[in-house]
């Protein structure tokens, strides 16, 4: 819609977890360092909790990057890797479970499927064990570390834990041969309080708590996303703008995408080349969740209207009223 009018290539705060926008603000990077220095160091559980929005399935995404950079990351599990820096870092053998909500013998299907173990149909819960087990095993063998990383882990059943801690069990003299990463909300620490899973809280070696953007952090992160998208200019947000924004949203990153999208909806429509801290109070009085407790009470049904107001202005931009 406001592509050409602001010169970008692509939409620059969209909700989708597009690597190739992550911004290294300090909370980021300092997980992001957790995650590459536990799995380098074969660390057997990793955790990772952020309030909703903050960011956990982009930097998991980074994280598998990352730790894959340069290397192919869809070899199978207990191939030889001969590629000329084999010995230079861990050769990782990754899974990715974007919903652990999981019985114990489905997690262990997904796990096998992940990790592309080869299995009958009808496998019963035994032999996926024994089946991924032998993979484990032959991946340790041939100097390659298995890991998985769990999103929305705060919804993961504790039979399901459990049976993760018991693969964790597996180990040979040197280290262990599954690593997991569990990312999710801060539910996710109630869970493992639970007696049941009192052996898997303790052998969490590594982890951290997800933040969102400081201040000073929110107009390099606009910036950033903004170059990404392909905008040749130095800001399309005002500093109120920008003040106001992270004011509002707290700094929350998917609060400020939706925000900063809406205000850029506005700003064309008013054939305007930045967005004011108008812009972004208008916005804001079209979106849930965000701090109301700036708005003055005019636009406190100010919602609707806002959203007509968009449309509107689209019509009025294209000739179209």
């Amino acid at each position: 819609m406001y592509l050409q009018h602001f010169g970008l290539r692509e939409p620059p705060f969209s909700l989708t977890p597009d690597t190739s926008f992550f911004f290294a603000c300090s909370s980021y990077q300092e997980a992001l360092n957790t995650l590459l220095v536990a799995a380098r160091n074969g660390e057997g559980f990793i955790k990772i909790t952020g309030e909703v929005g903050n960011g956990k399935t982009l930097l998991c995404r980074k994280f598998l990057a990352t730790l894959n950079q340069g290397r192919k990351s869809t070899t199978p599990i207990g191939t030889q890797d001969q590629s000329a820096d084999a010995a230079s870092t861990p050769r990782f053998i990754t899974a990715y479970i974007p919903n652990p909500y999981l019985e114990p013998s489905s997690l262990l299907l997904a796990l096998a499927e992940e990790f592309r173990v080869p299995l009958e149909k009808n496998t019963d819960q035994y032999l996926l064990l024994k089946g991924l087990t032998r993979a484990l095993l032959d991946c340790a063998r041939n100097g390659q570390r298995a890991l998985v990383c769990l999103d929305e882990a705060q919804a993961m059943p504790l039979e399901s834990l459990e049976v993760l801690r018991l693969l964790t069990n597996l180990e040979t003299e040197k280290r262990k041969l599954l690593q997991v990463v569990l990312f999710g909300q801060p539910e996710l620490d109630e869970r493992l309080k639970h007696h049941s899973v009192r052996q898997l809280r303790q052998r969490i070696s590594f982890q951290y708590g997800l933040q969102g953007l400081r201040r000073n952090e929110l107009e390099r992160y606009l910036r950033h996303r903004l170059a990404v998208a392909g905008f040749a200019g130095e800001t399309l947000f005002s500093a109120g703008a920008a003040g106001k924004l992270h004011r509002i949203t707290g700094g929350t990153p998917r609060l400020v995408n939706i925000v900063a999208h809406k205000a850029l909806m506005l700003a064309f429509g008013a054939g305007r080349q930045q967005v004011s801290a108008r812009h972004i109070r208008d916005a804001a009085a079209d979106t849930p969740e965000v701090r109301r407790d700036w708005l003055p009470w005019a636009l406190a049904g100010a919602a609707v209207l806002v959203s007509l107001g968009i449309a509107w202005a689209w019509f009025a931009r294209m000739g179209l009223q």
